[in-house]
């Protein structure tokens, strides 16, 4: 395989890999919102109306827990990972089959707690082939490129956030027929992406003696020796803090806010989906290919921010349909364009060391994606009972906290 560097691919060899990487994040990102944004609030809607939002608060708590430490901890396996399939392979490959078995489980579940059981352990398969994903933007592209890779990515992402909406809404009174869809998909993508883009074999790499006291402290990343990585933790903390807070409860905003039916809310978050996923991939391909061109960051992230906060204003102003249009198409502008350069900024800040942990670091990094799924869906649930069911609550402080990333991106020093 050609290589500009250690294992930089070039050529084919890349667009094969980008595209195989946009595909598979593609349909994990699809999974993820159909399910937690769809399929499972209406399950657990139909198992207790009465107490819908404590318990949706409950199940993303617990996942987020498993998931905030199974994804570093299988990012720095990875990183130690010794085999002729190489090091990240192995993870994407049984990750994506054993969730996917685990994810068909839940729809076969009558009870909250054994859906909740079968949820976490398809979540836990998952969050550990995502870091080895990202871990090969890292590996296996030069900095140089890593905006249009990254875009190209996001891009894959964003639309999956949002097709996976619009497929979870229309198919949400077949429930078996919409956990094996995602499930199927994920899994035979994992497989692919191993087959068609063959790792170099780790086998003959060093072996690296595990000492667990200095592997369990390896995932402490001091502030004060890399405080760029400190500000990109931070900044992404917060701006999960706040568009969870409104995705998480997006479905019972509109039955519930907006005072739509149940059927008419699947159809109407289905919709609204479509035109983020429209707004996002133009976004995200453009900021992408912006960001390689002048080699700029930040501007791109802290402008994405403040474009989500503006998002979240319009149901505030509008609380109707035409403030949800309205929140649907500007916030994929913005989460596009935050979402697809925040990877290759997050790439670029990570702490320079000779001892391959980069799965290690980017995993501590989608930490700050995971903390806000345990946290938010239970402040918003907070917020709501404190308020009387009051959803204005929600986008107000979901706001303060989206704002509040883009401030976090001005003193990262070694991002342009």
């Amino acid at each position: 395989m050609a290589a500009t560097g250690p294992a930089y691919v070039v050529g084919a060899a890349r667009w094969r890999l980008q595209i195989s990487l946009m595909v598979n994040f593609f349909l994990l990102m699809a999974l993820y919102s159909g399910v937690l944004g769809v399929l499972l609030p209406n399950q657990i809607a139909a198992l207790d109306a009465g107490n819908k939002a404590n318990n949706l608060a409950l199940l993303f708590a617990i996942t987020s827990i498993f998931s905030t430490l199974s994804t570093p901890i299988a990012g720095a396996l990875s990183d130690r990972t010794r085999s002729r399939w190489g090091r990240r392979a192995p993870w994407i490959a049984i990750g994506s089959l054993f969730g996917s078995l685990a994810l068909f489980g839940v729809s076969l579940m009558t009870s909250f707690w054994s859906l909740i059981v079968l949820w976490v352990m398809a979540a836990v398969a998952y969050n550990a082939m995502q870091p080895a994903m990202m871990t090969l933007i890292a590996d296996r592209f030069a900095p140089d490129v890593r905006g249009g890779i990254s875009g190209i990515v996001g891009a894959g992402m964003t639309a999956g956030l949002t097709a996976g909406t619009v497929v979870a809404g229309y198919l949400a009174g077949q429930a078996m027929l919409a956990y094996g869809l995602f499930a199927a998909a994920v899994a035979v993508s994992g497989l692919a992406f191993v087959l068609v883009n063959r790792e170099p074999s780790s086998a003959a790499m060093p072996a690296r003696p595990t000492n667990w006291r200095q592997f369990l402290r390896g995932f402490w990343i001091s502030p004060r020796e890399h405080p760029d990585f400190a500000w990109a933790f931070l900044s992404r903390f917060t701006i999960y803090m706040g568009y969870q807070a409104v995705a998480a409860y997006l479905l019972y905003i509109l039955r519930d806010y907006i005072r739509l039916g149940d059927a008419e809310s699947n159809i109407a978050i289905a919709n609204m989906a479509i035109v983020t996923l429209v707004c996002l991939v133009a976004s995200s391909l453009l900021s992408g290919w912006l960001s390689d061109r002048i080699q700029r960051r930040k501007p791109f992230v802290i402008v994405g921010s403040l474009i989500m906060g503006c998002a979240m204003l319009a149901p505030l102003l509008l609380p109707s349909m035409t403030g949800m249009w309205t929140y649907a198409a500007v916030i994929g502008v913005g989460y596009g364009m935050f979402m697809s350069i925040d990877i290759a900024l997050m790439t670029q800040v990570l702490p320079q060391n000779t001892d391959g942990d980069a799965g290690r670091d980017l995993g501590v990094l989608t930490t700050a994606v995971n903390i806000p799924q345990i946290i938010s869906p239970v402040m918003a649930a907070t917020l709501l009972g404190v308020t009387g069911g009051d959803y204005r609550a929600i986008f107000m402080v979901a706001i303060m906290f989206v704002f509040g990333s883009a401030l976090c991106i001005l003193p990262i020093k070694s991002v342009r």
